[in-house]
């Protein structure tokens, strides 16, 4: 099944820097080494767009769907991510498409295991 309304998906620009590539932020800081190794900086923002490859992976990834929730519908795409220094690597992304709306949003992303 693909992300619904995938060319509409929300990828907010400052959970990305501020999240996910943030070697502060008390979550975020966890992944910020994973997404640093495939190329992805804070620093080099908006050259390297983690939010573009986000975007990407919504509209070209196989989603799975999550619990519903009084929030919305959560899908989860498991996704090779192609980093701007040439390293590629295995990612989940959460979506949500909340209630009452009918684009996703970006939740989260986190390393994947292989299979």
């Amino acid at each position: 099944m693909r992300l619904p309304n995938a060319e509409r998906a929300i990828v907010d620009e400052v959970k990305v820097r501020a999240y996910l590539l943030s070697a502060e932020h008390p979550v975020g800081r966890f992944r910020t080494a994973f997404f640093r190794g495939l190329g992805f900086t804070s620093e080099d923002w908006p050259l390297l767009q983690l939010q573009s490859a986000l975007s990407t992976l919504a509209m070209s990834g196989e989603a799975g769907l999550e619990p519903a929730s009084a929030h919305g519908q959560k899908f989860r795409i498991r996704a090779l991510l192609q980093g701007p220094s040439g390293p590629s690597a295995l990612v989940v992304s959460v979506w949500i498409v909340r209630a009452r709306e009918d684009l996703p949003r970006f939740v989260t992303a986190f390393p994947g295991v292989s299979r």
